[in-house]
């Protein structure tokens, strides 16, 4: 069963003497205990702004939430602020995307840490600075006990995203979300990152969304894949199916533009064309239309629908026959 039902999750924001934008626009998941479950997408597509409306951190003000998500059987969209905040740390956590600019840089990282055991556990303050010590070699942090008396600015950025993931896993959630979680970190970084992050999945069977622009995160890390464009999920499958045969040609051009190590000495890669700006509204069409190489005359008059395709979910009125060829470089 799943452990979290997003069902129509629109996020439109409002502002004063301008249009409104929806950001997020009708979109529907699942995760369950012990499955990754990609959302990927470029910058501006709406996967973040998804993660806040789950978390119940985006604005009263100005943001308009509909739909619904269920969290073991209960609906986090009618929680009052009190309310999710007896959940946010002890069932929901979350590992934001800076960490220089997600921990406070003038208290001690032990502090941050025994801060959350405090607020959600049964905690002294002794047993919960000797919990902070435990978390932070759990998350691989060398000489743990000196580093909870330091400040985020005297660890490196790979050690800082793991003091994130350590207050995120503090209490145990049944739910983690990583936004974006190896950004601005060097390669080997990245791989340890994402290991300890499927090591926990396995180990504690927490449900993970991970979300991301990189695929190759999503080739080394998620069960089922997400590719959001223009607020709406233009196409889910499993991630072999994924790689092995894109159908959406947004995904097919995301798997075009990786360096492939099996491609000849001078090949050009093939980018996707425009940039995100380059849309029209999906009440009028498909989104995608402007940028598409298959684009037809009814992605230009009839928005498609997310329908049943091979497995997974498509949105598209004239799909890629087959990308096995692009596909084999990127995995």
């Amino acid at each position: 069963m799943a452990l979290l039902e997003v069902r129509d999750l629109s996020v439109t924001f409002h502002r004063k003497g301008e249009p409104s934008t929806t950001a997020v626009d009708s979109i529907s998941f699942d995760v369950e205990p012990g499955r990754t479950v990609g959302l990927v997408g470029e910058s501006g597509c709406g996967k973040s702004v998804t993660s806040l409306a789950l978390m119940g951190l985006l604005p009263s003000a100005g943001a308009e939430i509909s739909g619904s998500a269920r969290f073991a059987g209960e609906e986090l969209l009618g929680l009052s602020a009190k309310e999710m905040d007896t959940r946010r740390g002890r069932d929901l956590g979350m590992v934001f995307q800076d960490p220089l600019s997600s921990l406070n840089p003038v208290v001690e990282i032990g502090v941050q840490l025994t801060e959350v055991l405090l607020r959600h556990r049964d905690l002294t303050r002794k047993q919960a600075k000797a919990e902070a010590v435990e978390l932070l070699g759990r998350v691989g942090i060398p000489d743990p006990k000196r580093r909870v008396r330091e400040y985020p600015h005297q660890l490196s950025g790979g050690m800082r995203q793991r003091v994130l993931i350590a207050i995120a896993l503090a209490c145990a959630p049944k739910l983690l979300i990583a936004d974006e979680p190896t950004t601005a970190l060097d390669v080997t970084i990245q791989a340890q990152i994402l290991r300890l992050l499927r090591d926990l999945v396995a180990e504690t069977d927490t449900a993970l969304i991970m979300i991301t622009h990189d695929l190759g995160v999503v080739a080394g890390l998620c069960d089922e894949v997400n590719v959001m464009y223009g607020g709406r999920i233009v196409e889910r499958a499993q991630r072999h199916a994924l790689f092995a045969e894109p159908r959406h040609p947004y995904t097919h051009g995301l798997l075009a533009s990786i360096p492939r190590l099996t491609a000849p000495r001078g090949e050009k890669l093939v980018p996707v064309k425009g940039s995100v700006a380059d849309n029209i509204p999906w009440s009028r069409g498909c989104a995608f239309a402007p940028r598409c190489p298959n684009a037809v005359e009814a992605c230009w008059t009839d928005a498609p629908e997310l329908t049943d395709d091979r497995g997974g979910m498509l949105r598209c009125h004239n799909p890629v026959g087959t990308g096995a060829a692009v596909a084999e470089g990127a995995r």
